[in-house]
């Protein structure tokens, strides 16, 4: 009792040294913390997981410095949440249960000299002996599922690590999950198992499920991780009750009138519930509890949960060293959209299960195993405005303008909503606090609104009834239509500048020199009166642009280049040219497939609506929209100035070029040494070749470069030839048949 009371003494006395601004700040985190943890477990959200990682790291880095405050009820030191009592104001919780094992969580990792330091404690522990086992950090819910001589026993969620939720009665709704395990010789099904792994939506089925929602009216999922976890922990107990009871007074009445009608809708409500159970898959990668087996390497337990007939990845990876570990992470951070599923970062293990023994645990995270975290792809951020912009080809799309926000790496301030429908389906007010995804390149989207948050201060947003740049009245291109336009196609400075950036890219002409700022420059010195008067620039129009002259009125750097690369333009391929005249649908595959097919300008002006829907690769939209642009007078004029200008309106046919590959279609996968991807289609095209970008059966070879992905393994899995670079030279320069001898052609198989 003395011994007790010192302690508690001298605990209180490094409580005091800590300074009162710091002790205030870790109250107030401590409480946010939990506060936030609460709502992820069982309510909705309000910030995004990176959010809540900042806070957590923010309080770690106190009590590090401060380690009075480290005390066993910190969130720090706490595992999940603590299970909810039913009947306690918690209608949607399930009874508790504990689990044979402790849940432990994961420490993070958010650079490259976190992964080091970590790696150097294991070597200070243990030696130079470790191996690491990587693998993808799935984005799901974390259960507990445990097979008792064989038999589903019980499937849990994490709860605090000691204590989750008892789900059992959901997992008869989901197939990804054995009512029994199977054995073999090598694994022998034991006599109790706890296996641990994450329930998660693919992909795939996550957009299936948003987008029956959004037919039918319903909100939308925000992600895959929360919509997953709801989904899983729903009560379908519950569920079937009220579907029973329903059934039953619809029985009463006949089966018709008001009871009949509810019936239905309840049936409804629960074959979508069920629906979307089954959608769920399961990731297994772990073993907490194990009677009468064990393991010497945590990889030999991957090859168990396999021969045991539970779903594993077939991505784990055991590597020698610290650079390999980052070559994993660096991979997957480029491919984690190749996966299925969403990750949120790469899991890395110490493989030798003696030296994770050795290594421990904390009261929260064992210290033979680190998540390194990839930069965020979903936030929480205040929608300032709606604003609306006027596209190349008139569509008038709304976009969100936001408090600045860095996500996916990079700072976001504005993002697509497409158009009015959908800020009205996604329920987005001005002023709301919205959560944004940007996934990789792609262009950052807003999900939709956090409506905890909401104070009754939003507003609706209005479509404007004319375009901003122009002031002309904004309607529909034709009756149905779901975006508006502006018809003030030729004159409206907006769209002029976009038509003018995008002729100038990567998949028009391809014009160094001539981006955003050159267009908006060009159309303000009026230079440039529409995208004919392009080529028609030289040295003396161009001395009138203030963004390329100089102080003494000549022309800088930059107005030479432009002038040399428009130049060079004027001889570009004939495909190239028709993406660059903003004729709506028609993209490079199109135009490839016109100019392919037609070989001239006049031939594509002059074919028939019938003749051009014919054209494999075009169809009937394609077909109606080039001929009714060619049908514009001052569309035609711009191919006039552009022909007289110089710009090349014929494809010359190489007759010496052999077709070696009609008939065929080539998929062309990651960087090749000694071809751009623009490199590779032409030569395939020129040999009367298909450049797919897709692989399916009907693909006749995938051509694989570094960083192949998804692609690669769709290949394999469909024993479609695959060709290395050198393979791709075979092809081209001998055609199929020797391509085919030196092309691997093999059934995907599982990484190590």
């Amino acid at each position: 009792m003395v011994g007790s009371t010192v302690c508690a003494v001298t605990e209180q006395a490094d409580i005091n040294d800590v300074p009162a601004d710091i002790r205030e700040r870790h109250a107030t985190l401590s409480q946010e913390i939990e506060e936030h943890r609460q709502r992820y477990y069982f309510a909705s959200p309000t910030i995004s997981d990176a959010q809540f990682d900042e806070l957590m790291h923010e309080l770690e880095g106190i009590e590090e410095q401060y380690t009075s405050l480290r005390t066993p009820e910190s969130p720090t030191q706490q595992v999940g949440a603590p299970v909810a009592e039913p009947g306690a104001g918690a209608e949607a919780s399930w009874p508790p249960v504990e689990h044979l094992e402790r849940m432990l969580s994961l420490d993070n990792a958010f650079t490259a000299d976190d992964i080091a330091e970590w790696a150097n404690r294991v070597e200070r522990e243990v030696g130079t002996g470790a191996r690491y086992l990587c693998e993808p950090k799935v984005d799901g819910l974390a259960v507990d599922i445990v097979y008792r001589d064989g038999k589903l026993a019980t499937l849990a969620t994490r709860g605090d690590g000691r204590t989750g939720e008892d789900i059992t009665y959901n997992a008869q709704y989901v197939d990804a999950i054995p009512d029994r395990l199977t054995g073999t010789d090598e694994y022998p099904v034991p006599a109790v198992v706890e296996i641990r792994g994450e329930a998660v939506f693919p992909t795939e089925e996550f957009e299936a499920i948003n987008a029956e929602r959004g037919d039918l009216g319903l909100p939308l999922f925000a992600n895959a991780r929360n919509s997953g976890a709801g989904v899983l922990r729903q009560r379908m107990d519950r569920r079937k009750d009220k579907l029973d009871a329903a059934k039953s007074k619809a029985d009463a009445a006949g089966n018709e009138g008001r009871a009949q009608a509810t019936y239905e809708r309840v049936l409804e409500e629960y074959e979508r519930a069920r629906r979307n159970l089954n959608r769920l898959t399961l990731v297994c990668h772990g073993i907490g509890r194990r009677d009468g087996f064990d393991i010497r390497l945590q990889s030999q337990g991957y090859e168990a949960l396999k021969a045991w007939g539970l779903p594993v990845s077939d991505r784990p990876t055991v590597v020698p060293d610290l650079d390999a570990v980052r070559t994993y992470i660096d991979h997957y951070g480029e491919h984690r959209h190749d996966i299925g599923f969403e990750i949120d970062g790469v899991v890395v293990k110490v493989d030798q299960v003696d030296l994770q023994r050795q290594l421990g645990s904390t009261s929260r995270a064992p210290r033979w195993a680190i998540a390194f975290k990839y930069p965020p792809e979903e936030v929480t951020t205040k929608l300032i405005d709606i604003r609306v912009n006027v596209g190349r080809t008139g569509r008038v799309t709304p976009y969100g303008v936001m408090e600045p926000v860095k996500v996916a790496g990079s700072t976001v301030e504005n993002a697509t909503l497409h158009n009015a429908s959908e800020v009205k389906r996604k329920g987005v007010l001005i002023g709301d606090t919205v959560v944004l995804r940007k996934a990789g390149d792609v262009i950052p989207e807003i999900l939709g609104p956090v409506l905890e948050l909401r104070d009754g201060t939003e507003r609706e947003f209005v479509m404007p009834a004319e375009c901003p740049a122009c002031g002309t009245p904004l309607a529909p291109a034709k009756e149905g239509d779901v975006d508006i336009r502006c018809p003030n196609t030729r004159s409206c400075p907006s769209q002029l500048r976009e038509r003018l950036f995008y002729l100038a890219g990567r998949s028009g002409f391809d014009i160094e020199a001539m981006g955003w700022e050159a267009g908006i420059a060009l159309v303000e010195a009026g230079v440039v009166v529409d995208e004919g008067d392009v080529f028609s620039l030289d040295a003396e129009r161009l001395k009138r642009v203030p963004l390329f002259t100089n102080a003494e009125g000549e022309l800088t750097v930059n107005g030479r280049r432009l002038l040399d690369n428009l130049e060079k333009a004027k001889q570009q391929p004939l495909w190239r040219v028709l993406v660059s005249l903003s004729i709506r649908h028609v993209g490079p595959t199109a135009a490839r497939a016109l100019a392919g097919a037609l070989g001239s300008m006049d031939a594509i002006v002059e074919a028939s609506e019938e003749q051009l829907a014919d054209t494999d690769g075009v169809g009937p939209t394609i077909a109606a929209s080039v001929t009714e642009w060619f049908a514009v007078d001052w569309h035609q004029e711009i191919v006039r100035k552009w022909r007289e200008a110089g710009v090349r309106m014929r494809d010359e046919t190489d007759t010496s070029m052999p077709r070696t590959l009609e008939g065929l279609t080539v998929v062309v996968t990651g960087s090749l040494q000694d071809f751009s991807r623009d490199d590779a289609k032409e030569a395939i095209l020129a040999r009367g070749g298909k450049a797919s970008g897709s692989v399916s059966k009907k693909t006749s070879f995938v051509v694989v470069g570094e960083n192949a992905g998804s692609k690669h393994d769709k290949a394999l899995e469909l024993k479609v030839p695959v060709l290395d670079e050198a393979g791709f030279k075979v092809l081209l320069d001998s055609g199929p048949g020797e391509a085919a001898k030196v092309a691997q052609v093999r059934s995907a198989e599982p990484a190590e």
